[in-house]
């Protein structure tokens, strides 16, 4: 039997081989043996963070590897799945109108709290630069 066809992003290259995101949002390892052969691919494909690649799945067990697919032109990979995007427009509304009913709770006589961690990082700056030779 075949190994199952995936699709996905490289997200890391080390020294032990490589990280892949499936596009069913699983993570996978690829061994180093097969980053060394097509190294070029995998960097690519890092520095291309959009560009998805066909990959054989070998490792079908909690941690699933996957080695690049040796695909013909003409065979065409299906995605497993469609991935959602990462943060929604409405959540990202939602927390911003939260921050905002926030804003009222910081005491109208005193500094923002930022500026009022900045003084005090400040003034801590100021006791270690006076001890050091």
């Amino acid at each position: 039997m075949p190994p199952e066809r995936v699709r996905g992003r490289v997200i890391n290259v080390h020294g032990l081989g490589a990280t892949v995101r499936l596009d069913d949002g699983r993570l996978a390892s690829v061994p180093i043996g097969d980053v060394n052969a097509n190294r070029a691919t995998y960097t690519r494909a890092q520095d291309e963070r959009e560009q998805t690649l066909p990959f054989d799945l070998i490792g079908d067990g909690r941690h699933p590897s996957v080695v690049l697919a040796k695909t013909r032109a003409d065979e065409p990979i299906v995605p497993t799945a469609i991935v959602p995007p990462l943060v929604d427009a409405s959540f990202e509304d939602q927390i911003t109108a939260y921050l905002k009913s926030t804003e009222a709770w910081a005491p109208a006589d005193l500094p923002a709290p930022f500026e009022r961690h900045l003084t005090r990082k400040k003034r801590r700056a100021k006791v270690f630069k006076t001890e050091s030779p």
